[in-house]
C-alpha cells in the first residue's frame, strides 16, 4: 500500500521538474538573446588622407668631390669644415718645385731643339748649293751622273733633318706647356659656390694621383635646397606621382614636421633580400638651414586626399552578421543590384536631358529594375542567392573593405556590355558631349567598389549598400544613403553572464 502511494506521487513530480527545467532553459536563452547587443559607430563628415610611409637620407642637390690632378706634398690647406667658399677660391696648395723644375727642363730642351734646327737648315743650304753646282757640271759632261744623284740624296736628307728639328721643337714646347699646366694644378680651387662638408687632407700629407684623382674636399653647392631619396616598396610605387606633397620628420627635430614635394620617380629598382624598392626623389626647401646632409627622414607621401566626405570606421566595413537563411542573403543581394539602379538617376540628372531623352532613360531604368526584381524573386539555386552581377554564387562579396564589390577587369567589361545593351536606345539619343559624360560616369560606377554596412532596424542588423572610397587605415570613405550622424554596427557586444 505505501508503494502504491509513492508511484502516483512520482508521476506528478517528474513532469513538474521537466517543465521547470524547460522553462528555466527558455528564460535563460531569452535572457542571453536579450543580452546580445551591438556596438555602433557614427558616420562622420570629414577628411581622409591616404599616405605612403618611406625612409631616406637628406642630401644636397649637388655635391662636388674636389680632388688633385697631380701628385705631391700638400703645403697649405686654406679651408676647414663648414667654411663657405666661392667659385675659384684657393682652398689648398701642393708643392710646386717638381713642376717648376720640369718647366726649366722643358725650356732647355726647346733651346736645344732650336739649335739643332739651325744646324739642319745650314746643312740644307749647303746641300742645295752642292746639288746646283753638280747639276751644271753634269750638263757640261764634266762629272758622272752618279755624283749628281748623290748630291740630290744629300739635299733631301738635309730637308728631312730640318723637318725633324722643327717637330722636335713642337714636341718640347708641348711638354713645357704640360709642365705649366701641372704647375697651375698645384693650386686647388673650389669649382662651385658652396659649403665644405668634408676635408680629408692635412698640410704635409702626400697625395698620389697616378690612377685617379684623390678626393681632398667635399663641397655642397647649395644647402638652402635639399633632396631626399626615399626607398618606396614596389606595392606602393604605382600610387606615387611627381608633385605629390610629402611631409617628414627627422630625429633632430622630433616635434617639427617638414614639407617637400615629389620631384622624380626613378625607374631603377633595388633588390634587398628579395624586397624590391624604387628610389623617389623629394625636393625640400631648407631656407632656414635647419636640415643637414645625411639626416634620416621618416617621410609620408600623400597619394590621395578626400575633403568633406562621409566616412565610417573600418570595423563597420568588416562587420558581417550571421546569415541564417537564404532570404536574408537574397535581401542583401537585391539591395546590391538596387543600389546601382538608384545611382543611375543621379548620373542622368547631370546630363540636362530633354523630354525624349528623359523618356528613353526612364523606360530603360524601369526595365532594369523589373529584371532585378524578377531575379530577386527567383528561388536561390544550390542554396545561394540569385547572381545579379555574374560574380559567382551569391553575387559580390559582402565582407570587409578588401575587394568589396571590386570586380575584375573581365567582370567590369561584361557589366559595361550589359549596361550598353540595356541603355542602348537612351545612349543613342544623347549628344556627343552627353554621351561622353555618361560613359565616363558609368565606367566609374561599374568600377567602384561596393560593400554593405549595417544599421540597426528594430533591433536587427539591416544592410545598406554603399560605394567604398579611400581609406586611411582607420576610416573609409563611403557614398550612399547614409548621412552624417547615422549609427552603423561595428561589432557585437559580449553578453553579460547570467546571475
Amino acid at each position: 500500500m505505501p508503494a502504491q502511494r509513492k508511484r502516483p506521487l512520482a508521476l506528478i513530480i517528474v513532469p513538474v521538474v521537466v517543465a521547470l527545467a524547460a522553462g528555466g532553459w527558455y528564460w535563460k536563452g531569452r535572457g542571453g538573446a536579450e543580452a546580445q547587443k551591438f556596438r555602433t559607430g557614427a558616420v562622420e563628415q570629414g577628411d581622409i588622407r591616404v599616405a605612403i610611409s618611406a625612409t631616406g637620407n637628406l642630401s644636397a642637390l649637388s655635391t662636388v668631390d674636389v680632388g688633385s690632378e697631380v701628385s705631391g706634398k700638400v703645403t697649405e690647406v686654406l679651408v676647414d669644415y663648414n667654411d663657405r667658399v666661392e667659385k675659384g677660391q684657393v682652398i689648398a696648395r701642393i708643392d710646386p718645385d717638381t713642376f717648376q723644375a720640369q718647366i726649366e727642363q722643358g725650356n732647355a730642351s726647346i733651346a736645344n731643339a732650336r739649335a739643332s734646327l739651325q744646324t739642319a737648315r745650314a746643312n740644307l743650304r749647303n746641300a742645295e748649293l752642292d746639288y746646283g753646282r753638280k747639276a751644271e757640271l753634269v750638263g757640261q759632261k764634266l762629272i758622272a751622273r752618279g755624283d749628281l744623284d748623290q748630291a740630290l740624296a744629300a739635299r733631301d736628307q738635309a730637308r728631312a733633318q730640318v723637318a725633324a728639328a722643327e717637330a722636335q721643337i713642337r714636341q718640347q714646347t708641348a711638354s713645357a706647356q704640360n709642365a705649366h699646366l701641372n704647375l697651375a694644378r698645384t693650386v686647388i680651387r673650389s669649382p662651385v659656390n658652396g659649403v665644405v662638408l668634408a676635408r680629408s687632407v692635412e698640410p704635409g700629407q702626400t697625395v698620389a694621383a697616378s690612377l685617379q684623382a684623390p678626393v681632398l674636399f667635399k663641397i655642397a653647392e647649395d644647402l638652402s635646397q635639399m633632396e631626399i631619396v626615399l626607398a618606396v616598396d614596389e606595392s606602393d610605387i604605382g600610387q606615387v606621382k611627381p608633385r605629390q606633397a610629402v611631409s617628414f620628420t627627422v630625429d633632430a627635430f622630433p616635434d617639427r614636421r617638414f614639407q617637400g614635394e615629389v620631384r622624380q620617380v626613378r625607374l631603377s629598382s633595388t633588390n634587398t633580400s628579395n624586397v624590391i624598392t624604387y628610389p623617389v626623389v623629394v625636393s625640400v626647401d631648407n631656407s632656414d638651414q635647419a636640415l643637414l646632409p645625411g639626416m634620416t627622414a621618416n617621410a609620408e607621401i600623400e597619394v590621395s586626399r578626400r575633403d568633406n566626405i562621409l566616412k565610417v570606421p573600418n570595423a563597420a566595413m568588416r562587420f558581417k552578421p550571421p546569415v541564417d537563411d537564404a532570404a536574408a542573403e537574397q535581401q542583401q543581394t537585391a539591395q546590391r543590384g538596387g543600389g546601382m539602379s538608384e545611382e543611375l538617376p543621379k548620373i542622368a540628372a547631370t546630363l540636362k536631358l530633354d523630354a525624349s531623352q528623359k523618356a528613353a532613360f526612364d523606360d530603360a531604368l524601369a526595365k532594369m529594375r523589373e529584371r532585378i526584381a524578377a531575379r530577386t524573386a527567383a528561388p536561390p539555386q544550390n542554396g545561394n542567392a540569385p547572381n545579379l552581377f555574374g560574380r559567382g554564387p551569391g553575387g559580390p562579396p559582402s565582407g570587409g573593405n578588401r575587394g568589396a564589390g571590386g570586380a575584375s577587369g573581365a567582370m567590369r567589361q561584361r557589366m559595361l556590355e550589359r549596361f550598353n545593351q540595356q541603355f542602348g536606345d537612351f545612349r543613342a539619343a544623347l549628344r556627343d558631349d552627353q554621351r561622353q559624360q555618361w560613359d565616363s560616369a558609368v565606367n566609374e560606377l561599374v568600377g567602384a567598389r561596393r560593400a554593405p554596412v549595417y544599421v540597426l532596424a528594430e533591433g536587427k542588423p539591416k544592410p545598406v549598400l554603399v560605394r567604398v572610397g579611400a581609406s586611411d587605415g582607420s576610416s573609409t570613405e563611403i557614398i550612399g544613403e547614409l548621412k552624417a550622424g547615422d549609427q552603423v554596427i561595428v561589432g557585437v557586444q559580449a553578453a553579460e553572464p547570467a546571475k
